[in-house]
């Protein structure tokens, strides 16, 4: 019987213990690149990034963010921020560039986590405030990022029982 290969999607994780080896310039961008591949609506592409290596700011957003406390060890972050004004469908749209990022991570041997943002009013105004982010533009959430001091194992939570095919 034929093996299938398991697919760099599964190794994803959620990853909070980080080293303290910084992320490449070049790993950055290549980030950045894979997040700006993402599919969007009518192609608006209604997102932007602020890219965080600043150890004090990570600090800050450690200690405001309920459930930031890895960046207090991780050497990036990413905030991925939406443009309402450019599409209806900006939080698709800056989700589907988050999850490249965090894919991306996985693959280049990164350890990654999302942390959210929107719809928490109080999160955007403090990420907002902490990131200088201009009015009319929303943080969707926050990635921590860094080379991992933890390795989950790949797993997948596929349940059968929540597939459905051709009808409910």
């Amino acid at each position: 019987m034929d093996t299938i290969p398991v697919p760099n999607i599964l190794a994803r994780r959620s990853v909070r213990r980080y080293t303290p080896e910084p992320v490449t310039e070049e790993q950055i961008t290549t980030l950045l690149k894979a997040a700006m591949a993402a599919p969007s609506a009518a192609n608006r592409r209604p997102w932007h990034f602020v890219v965080v290596t600043e150890r004090k700011i990570l600090d800050t957003l450690a200690e405001r963010h309920p459930y930031a406390k890895m960046l207090f060890e991780a050497p990036l972050c990413i905030a991925v921020v939406g443009e309402p004004a450019v599409s209806d469908y900006w939080v698709q749209d800056c989700s589907a560039a988050a999850e490249n990022i965090l894919l991306a991570a996985a693959g280049m041997g990164l350890g990654s986590v999302w942390l959210g943002v929107h719809p928490r009013a109080e999160r955007e105004q403090m990420v907002q405030e902490v990131l200088g982010i201009p009015a009319g533009l929303v943080p969707l959430c926050l990635i921590a990022i860094g080379h991992p001091a933890e390795h989950p194992p790949a797993r997948t939570q596929y349940d059968p029982a929540r597939v459905h095919y051709q009808r409910w």
